[in-house]
């Protein structure tokens, strides 16, 4: 959801932190876009069993599979900052902070492994393109085209 909170503080004019890792290292995350998500949750259930039953009535143990979905290609969070400038014609007020020491990981990256194995899942929209596709309903949805957040 970063991008979508993001999108709305550049046009705001509002900053925005962007995160780096100690010693000024990067931070990246594996985006991925909705429509890809969307596929592999839809093969997942594609592929499911039939139901074990419902009302106390169990036929057999409840069929439980977890599939890993993502790009795997993690992109510094600072790139994705850069291409939203880009397309929203913007310039980012970048509030640059350490990352927290709450758990928060430098990296994200997803082994889809199983997902590919079991599912046929496959990313197929790349960051670039996948921001171009949300930027344009961001400013439909919100501002009508209008450039300007309210």
């Amino acid at each position: 959801m970063a991008y979508f909170f993001f999108t709305r503080d550049i046009l705001k004019g509002k900053s925005i932190p962007i995160f780096e890792a100690a010693n000024h290292g990067t931070v990246a995350r594996d985006f991925t876009y909705i429509d890809d998500i969307v596929k592999g949750c839809l093969a997942a259930l594609d592929t499911a069993e039939k139901s074990t039953g419902s009302g106390g009535k169990k036929k057999g143990p409840a069929q439980l599979r977890v599939y890993n979905l993502g790009n795997t290609s993690p992109v510094p969070v600072s790139d994705l900052v850069s291409i939203l400038e880009r397309l929203l014609k913007v310039n980012a007020k970048r509030d640059i902070m350490k990352l927290p020491r709450n758990g928060d990981v430098q990296f994200t990256h997803a082994n889809i492994s199983l997902a590919q194995r079991e599912l046929g899942y496959k990313p197929s929209t790349d960051l670039q393109t996948g921001l171009k596709k949300f930027v344009r309903w961001y400013l439909s949805y919100y501002n009508g085209g209008k450039k300007a957040a309210g």
